[in-house]
């Protein structure tokens, strides 16, 4: 399955994104930046629901990640 979303939050270990994917606790999801293709594998640390919105919290497998952290 693919999303486009844009990540909300992002530091160098984690990030938080909005989804409407199927994601929950533990599952593994792959974090691609358009422009350039970078990319990061990541595993599903929380989910929120709020209002009909899922908020999706995830950890870096491969530790920092500083593409996601240095984005304009």
């Amino acid at each position: 399955m693919r999303e486009a979303t844009v990540i909300e939050f992002g530091g160098s270990e984690h990030a938080i994104f909005l989804s409407t994917l199927p994601l929950e606790f533990d599952d593994r999801v792959r974090l691609v930046e358009t422009r350039e293709g970078r990319q990061a594998e990541a595993i599903v640390v929380a989910v929120q629901y709020h209002d009909g919105r899922k908020a999706v919290a995830v950890k870096f497998l491969q530790g920092a990640c500083d593409w996601v952290a240095t984005e304009p």
